[in-house]
């Protein structure tokens, strides 16, 4: 049998994973393990019998020679830290030297370091878990409580200390926390009556691995009431959501599509077909047209006719909000942007365009100063609220709007030019209403029956000589003009037929003055005589107001005031001649 070969100390020292140094009574080195050289930072031969002194400037091991005491700290070596522990050697009662075991500590530092972290998070959850208002009760898989929350022991009128420890069922008799525990299966909304109060808890296992440790129960409700109360709050502010989500759909949907542009002439046919192209594109739209001939309601039917119908149109009149609050609202801002600012911030009209369409009415009353920035919002299509510094990427299509002429607000540098550029990429100018022969009459049966159902009014129609006055009419305010003359005759008209008498007294009199109350038959049928003869006249002349003035036998200046007068004071220039 073979022998076990000795094992020497020495072979002990250098085995061991941790620095081991000796010295004498003279504090010499006697003996350094190849560890303790590389934690010193020398070689053996710069170690062994110099003084320790000289080894480790910073030692207390020679101390420990002189007092015969054992110490253990701290050790810094340059900016690394050692565990050090130090002892006397004695012998027959005298020390003869002392060693020292030192070892790394940055893996120690970092373990206490963990340990003060975790630490801080048990304190911190553990307060947490005591001030939960409402109650919570923990047991472990035998149904043993080990934790109950403070408010839990005042519903329960007992003292903590008497409740941790004991079976569930002890503690509160009508308990199923054991069953949770056996089960494996979670009760939510099970009511307990708990003190005389129907309350209302919850229990779920608890699982480490996949094997139930535990079961934590918790109070939702400590009054089955509350419940009540709060189904009720919440039933009343579901019914507000509603509401408001029906006016938002009302306030971002269109009202209008191209059916309900009424009208037969060449001039109106050819502008809804050209806005129906532009519905198709992407483009930007600029509408343009006289005050009143309907530039919102062709807005309405273009984004209808959209592949965005379904997604928000946003109404923005240019020209009616002030210009402090102009950009908060276009833009929106942030919570404490400035005084007054809502809690939470409000979205502007670009964002709430978002993936829709943003109607961007009466754009030439819009601040120069403004001018820029909506102009980067349509070049980069983000959008940046006031007080953020938080861009947010829009996809808006825009649609314009202005009666003005922006050529002349250019010049007169009350436009900016890439702005206009940037709007003026698919323009539809919408025809006033002198323009569109024929159309008068079917906006006015259109408006009458309009008007009867939302008056709740009988019926109602036009005298000729209110037909023949229409026709001669030139309409300066257009569409809207003649539905505000039709609303008041027909809430003033006493028959089932609307007199001149019923018209507002500047249409009674086609020279404007007040005197007359009535404009007679006889003065609409000279009227329409003279209006043809002006047009013949023109017609003949092609063009030519001298030679017209001179052929009708009138003075050119008297010309030019009946042409104004009888809304042909561009027919040269619009083709009516």
């Amino acid at each position: 049998m073979k022998s076990t070969p000795e094992i020497k100390l020495d072979q002990v020292f250098q085995a061991v994973n941790a620095g081991i140094i000796v010295i004498d009574s003279q504090d010499a080195v006697r003996y350094c393990n190849p560890v303790a050289a590389i934690l010193i930072g020398l070689d053996l031969k710069d170690i062994l019998g110099k003084k320790i002194i000289d080894v480790i400037p910073n030692t207390k091991l020679n101390r420990v020679v002189r007092d015969g005491e054992a110490n253990s700290d701290q050790l810094f070596i340059g900016e690394q830290m050692l565990i050090t522990s130090r002892s006397p050697i004695n012998l027959d009662g005298v020390t003869v030297g002392a060693v020292a075991v030192f070892q790394d500590g940055s893996q120690l530092q970092s373990l206490l370091s963990r340990l003060d972290t975790t630490q801080n998070s048990l304190t911190s959850l553990e307060s947490i878990f005591e001030q939960a208002y409402d109650g919570v009760m923990v047991v472990d898989s035998k149904g043993i409580i080990t934790r109950l929350t403070k408010s839990y022991c005042r519903f329960l009128n007992i003292e903590q200390k008497d409740a941790i420890g004991q079976y569930c069922t002890d503690v509160l008799p009508n308990s199923r926390m054991h069953i949770v525990v056996q089960t494996g299966e979670a009760e939510i909304g099970e009511v307990m009556d708990i003190n005389g109060k129907e309350a209302m808890v919850m229990r779920l296992p608890l699982r480490e691995e996949g094997k139930i440790i535990g079961a934590v129960g918790k109070v939702m409700f400590r009054d089955v009431r509350d419940l009540r109360t709060l189904a009720e709050k919440l039933d009343l502010l579901e019914n507000k959501l509603k509401f408001y989500e029906k006016e938002l759909k009302h306030y971002q949907k269109f009202r209008y599509t191209f059916s309900n542009i009424v009208g037969q002439s060449p001039a109106i046919l050819r502008t809804k077909d050209l806005a129906e192209k532009a519905a198709q594109g992407k483009s930007t739209v600029l509408l343009r047209g006289e005050s009143g001939t309907g530039k919102e309601l062709f807005a309405h039917a273009i984004h209808a006719a959209s592949t965005r119908h379904d997604q928000p149109f946003v109404r923005v009149n240019c020209g009616a909000i002030p210009t402090e609050l102009l950009e908060a609202e276009l833009f929106g801002y942030e919570e404490g942007a400035f005084t007054g600012a809502k809690k939470g911030g409000k979205p502007g009209k670009f964002e709430l365009a978002h993936r829709g369409t943003i109607f961007l009415d009466e754009i030439g009353d819009l601040p120069v100063a403004m001018q820029a920035k909506v102009l980067r919002i349509l070049q980069e299509k983000e959008v940046e609220r006031v007080g953020s510094n938080r861009l947010q990427q829009l996809d808006i299509r825009v649609i314009a709007a202005t009666h003005r002429n922006l050529e002349k607000m250019i010049r007169e540098g009350e436009f900016r030019r890439d702005l206009y550029y940037r709007l003026n990429v698919f323009t539809v100018t919408i025809p006033p209403l002198r323009e569109r022969e024929g159309d008068v009459l079917l906006l006015c049966e259109h408006l009458l029956t309009k008007f009867q159902r939302e008056l709740g009014l009988s019926l109602r129609e036009l005298d000729r000589w209110v037909v023949e006055l229409f026709k001669l009419y030139a309409w300066p305010g257009n569409v809207r003009e003649l539905q505000n003359a039709l609303e008041r005759a027909i809430n003033v008209a006493e028959g089932g037929i609307i007199l001149l008498k019923d018209l507002p007294l500047y249409l009674q009199d086609l020279e404007g003055r007040r005197g007359s109350t009535a404009l007679q038959p006889l003065a609409l049928e000279l009227a329409e005589a003279e209006r043809k003869a002006i047009l013949k006249a023109l017609k003949t002349t092609g063009g030519n107001k001298t030679n017209a003035s001179e052929l009708l036998g009138i003075h050119r200046t008297n010309l030019y005031r009946k042409m104004e007068k009888y809304g042909l004071a561009g027919a040269d220039r619009e083709g009516l001649v």
